[in-house]
């Protein structure tokens, strides 16, 4: 059963984020249950991977410019499968 939340959030980061689910075609408020989710998960989330994006949104911190995702995600895959 879903239930409605409220949240007070910084305006620039709501804004950002819609842009992000709109991007991705899934709602915010999917996104934020399954970060909420994977927060208290009793499963070991040593294999999940918040994104940077999400990362972001959590702990306030900015996400540079010239960020390559991409190389990122590459980066990331190469370390994990090593």
């Amino acid at each position: 059963m879903d239930t409605k939340l409220t949240l007070k959030l910084n305006q620039r980061i709501i804004e950002k984020a819609k842009k992000y689910a709109s991007n991705k075609k899934i709602s915010l408020s999917r996104i934020v249950e399954a970060y909420l989710q994977s927060l208290t998960s009793e499963n070991d989330t040593a294999e999940f991977e918040i994104s940077p994006f999400i990362r972001s949104i959590a702990t306030g911190n900015e996400i540079p410019v010239d960020l390559d995702h991409k190389k990122e995600y590459s980066d990331y895959l190469m370390d994990k499968y090593k």
